[in-house]
């Protein structure tokens, strides 16, 4: 027997509609890429994705186009999302952190038809136009009569401008086509740390599922009270889905722009009183060390989502203590939409006392509803939820990836994604990642965990960022070799940082060099770039050196 329910499909723009009915005035604030701070409410947006959709469809871009996006988190980024889904077209947002022949490689290989960039990438665009071989038309988010406008358009022939472009089209409610939930949407390529970069298709109804389980209280709690700055871009995994989730709640969403450095991301918070951010730790290490340095704190935030890489003990501490501003530890990839896991704490946790919390919040959550979770041996064989017992973490679930773009593989024949994580799950379900499966140390036959090593090191007060990676070792094979940055203004010596973590971690987990390093590398995603430090270091040899005893300052 079926059920007897309407069989209404799963749109994205029904995201956008909803608001639109529901919350005519609520925001959408930007920092745009020409400076300014752009204002308008989801009524004002929605007019404009009809505007943007019947422009589109006037150029020819129909169902199963892919629509490119240069672009920073923005308003017309935002309406780039709504008006290509709802006219059964892919979003494809392109990183423009990556070399320019990677951008190429990947605008060929996604076949995208139409380019549209922010002002800040004309340069980028005018190197790569050639290239795009697929590309019938190029737009700049802006319009023409600015120096900008003619700028650009002296150097990249048949330019089109987003503002002119639409201007002339109705704003009327447009009558959407209805088509198949697993529609396609979004269109993100993995940061191809292995390999070629590989395109993950979210459908409409993996974003949309993805949207209502992320707004749950136990989740990000998200509601039409909040007011939500993703800081994480929309290029990276679709801004962790907040531009799909504060439509569907009805929040103020606040937009950053290309002014990601403290003071700015500072300064937009608390003019637009924001009440949860998100971000990668490298993000939230700048606005803290701004924060610091002036004596600021914040009016109105109240939590933030830290996900991309592991948050360290002494940031979480930092951010609550100093703050008073709760950190929601999350875990994701590009491959899971991204979002599979959040730390929420449960009623059982709430006679814990504040460093037990911490030590919690250190861990990457719980499974959302609709995602699962499991510890691996090398054999395949699940492994027990004991919270101690690591292995490989695969998942599973409706907004994860089941092949890549050209139908190449990505879940396993048994339905389960390998994530690369190696990890443990307690009895209470919360997840806590110890390595990546590639950057674990095997030191003796024992695994040692850099994260847990890196995160260690953080909680000293002189240490900005620290990374950990294996070298090779006469005896026992493999041994942490750590990279650290101090903080503006400190010193410390390896001998002295040695000694504090002689007292957090086990001394066979203790590396047996530590370098002091101005900078570490960062991907395009903020993560820390280890196979670079691993091609760095490649000649780095134990027995060839001895740890410093001078203070670096």
């Amino acid at each position: 027997m079926s059920g007897q329910m309407m069989r209404t499909p799963l749109r994205v723009i029904d995201l956008l509609r909803h608001a639109n009915r529901n919350h005519p005035r609520g925001e959408i604030v930007s920092r745009r890429a020409e400076g300014d701070i752009h204002r308008y409410t989801y009524a004002d947006a929605y007019k404009r994705v009809c505007q943007l959709a019947r422009a589109l469809d006037r150029l020819g871009i129909a169902q199963d186009a892919r629509v490119g996006t240069l672009a920073w988190n923005g308003y017309r980024h935002v309406e780039l999302y709504f008006a290509s889904a709802g006219l059964g077209a892919v979003c494809h947002t392109l990183n423009p952190r990556l070399l320019p022949q990677q951008i190429a490689w990947i605008g060929q290989h996604a076949a995208d038809e139409i380019l549209f960039f922010d002002a800040s990438f004309v340069t980028l665009v005018e190197g790569i136009r050639d290239q795009l071989t697929g590309v019938r038309h190029v737009v700049l988010l802006g319009q023409c009569d600015s120096a900008v406008g003619a700028d650009a358009a002296a150097r990249i022939p048949d330019l089109l401008f987003y503002e002119d472009l639409i201007s002339g089209e109705l704003a009327d409610e447009l009558d959407w086509p209805i088509f198949d939930e697993n529609q396609a949407c979004g269109l993100c390529y993995t940061s191809g740390t292995t390999g070629d970069p590989k395109g993950v298709c979210y459908s409409n109804r993996s974003t949309v599922l993805h949207a209502y389980a992320s707004a749950l209280p136990d989740s990000l709690g998200l509601s039409a009270r909040d007011v939500v700055m993703p800081v994480v871009p929309m290029f990276h995994v679709n801004a962790w889905g907040l531009p799909y989730i504060m439509p569907m709640v009805g929040g103020k969403l606040v937009l950053p722009g290309p002014a990601l450095d403290g003071k700015s991301l500072y300064e937009l918070c608390e003019a637009e009183q924001v009440t949860m951010a998100a971000g990668v730790p490298t993000i939230w290490l700048g606005l803290l060390d701004h924060l610091r340095t002036h004596g600021l704190s914040f009016s109105s935030l109240n939590r933030t989502v830290i996900g991309g890489s592991a948050a360290s003990e002494a940031m979480i501490r930092e951010f609550e203590e100093v703050h008073h501003v709760r950190v929601l530890h999350a875990w994701g990839m590009t491959e899971t939409s991204p979002v599979g896991a959040v730390n929420q704490f449960k009623p059982v946790h709430d006679t814990l006392d504040r460093d037990a919390r911490y030590r919690l919040q250190t861990r990457q959550g719980r499974e959302l509803f609709g995602v699962e979770m499991r510890i691996e041996a090398e054999t395949g064989e699940p492994i027990a939820r004991d919270g101690k017992t690591h292995g490989r973490l695969p998942v599973k679930g409706p907004w994860v990836v089941d092949t890549y773009v050209g139908d190449v593989a990505a879940a396993r024949q048994d339905g389960w994604f390998d994530t690369g994580d190696v990890a443990t799950i307690d009895a209470e379900g919360y997840m806590s990642v110890v390595d990546r499966s590639k950057d674990v140390i095997k030191s003796g036959g024992e695994w040692i965990s850099s994260i847990e090593l890196e995160n260690a090191a953080m909680g000293h007060p002189a240490i900005q960022e620290a990374a950990v990676i294996g070298r090779p070792h006469p005896k026992w094979v493999e041994r942490p070799l750590m990279l650290c940055v101090l903080r503006p203004g400190h010193g410390l010596s390896s001998g002295e940082l040695l000694a504090w973590l002689g007292e957090r971690v086990a001394r066979w987990w203790l590396p047996d060099a530590v370098e002091f390093v101005d900078e570490l590398p960062h991907g395009a995603t903020g993560k820390l770039l280890k196979a670079r430090l691993r091609e760095r270091y490649a000649a780095y040899r134990f027995n060839d050196q001895k740890h410093s005893t001078e203070d670096c300052s």
